[in-house]
């Protein structure tokens, strides 16, 4: 069967009656994937900022907890809304300086002035221009989000920040991994309560994490995801720990530096075939908590 190939109208929603710059943001707020930024999760939306308005989107990375300040505009970019996204970003990183934060503009039309300006200054402030085309094929109206310009410079932050703001349940990490790889958590927690049996999973929105009567104890943290868990250890770096991990056969990512945690990929067979390894990490991490 052929298929018939039906070339979509560019329609912009600056003029349209029907289409607002607040449709466009909880449209972004309910997936904030579609910007193409990774897989983020709102943190906060029109988030107000006394004597500067209001920030249309506080988006967060799960993983590395880098947050993203966000401002929609409708049409082609200008002076006020550059300005007005830079001093949301100003404002936030100021306020939690524990995050990595970065500037991101939405418009309809990026232009070349805009560009030409911002990247005289994009070494100083990292920012992410994000084209935005609205395209109609028949009734429907879908959104097509393209980076135009990326930021220059990127970090990592600790993890420990959000227990209390950002508290969720089993069910939401379920939904988002699995349960088979939920159940890997448990498996290690076994293996945690051996050094301390009142220890218990905190779910939290980014991460899991432990607690000890209520309050975050954190010195391993778990990130489900839908095949494999990432599990984060608190401890430094060391070669005898390195030979540790790669004698094991465990996947390992990127150190973090700043926050002295080794980060692991396992699988279900990682931690079915090296109990030994993962209590040896456990227990140096447990140690060093306690201080």
């Amino acid at each position: 069967m052929a298929h018939s190939y039906i070339r979509p109208n560019r329609i912009w929603l600056k003029t349209h009656p029907e289409y607002s710059e607040k449709w466009v943001q909880n449209l972004i707020a309910q997936d904030p994937s579609v910007l193409g930024l990774g897989d983020l999760v709102l943190r906060d939306q029109e988030r107000i900022h006394p004597r500067a308005g209001r920030l249309d989107l506080l988006l967060q990375d799960p993983d590395t907890k880098r947050r993203y300040e966000v401002e929609l505009q409708l049409g082609a970019t200008d002076e006020t809304h550059i300005i007005r996204t830079i001093e949301y970003w100003d404002i936030e990183r100021k306020r939690y300086p524990q995050y990595d934060h970065c500037a991101v503009l939405v418009a309809e039309d990026i232009t070349a002035r805009f560009l030409n300006v911002v990247s005289l200054f994009n070494g100083t402030v990292p920012l992410i221009a994000i084209q935005m085309q609205a395209l109609q094929i028949g009734d429907n109206v879908t959104l097509v989000f393209t980076t135009v310009m990326d930021e220059f410079s990127r970090g990592l932050v600790d993890e420990d920040e959000d227990a209390e703001a950002a508290p969720t349940d089993r069910f939401f990490w379920e939904s988002k991994a699995t349960k088979a790889t939920l159940s890997l958590a448990d498996q290690i927690l076994e293996i945690v309560q051996e050094f301390d049996s009142s220890l218990e999973l905190k779910y939290n929105k980014f991460y899991i994490g432990l607690s000890k009567d209520g309050q975050p104890f954190n010195f391993v943290t778990f990130r489900p995801k839908k095949n494999q868990i990432n599990f984060e250890v608190k401890i430094p770096k060391t070669d005898e720990t390195d030979v540790l991990i790669d004698s094991a056969g465990i996947e390992t990512l990127e150190y973090n530096n700043r926050w002295g945690i080794y980060r692991l990929r396992l699988t279900k067979e990682d931690v079915k075939r090296n109990p030994e390894t993962l209590r040896e990490l456990i227990r140096a991490a447990y140690v060093r908590r306690m201080g």
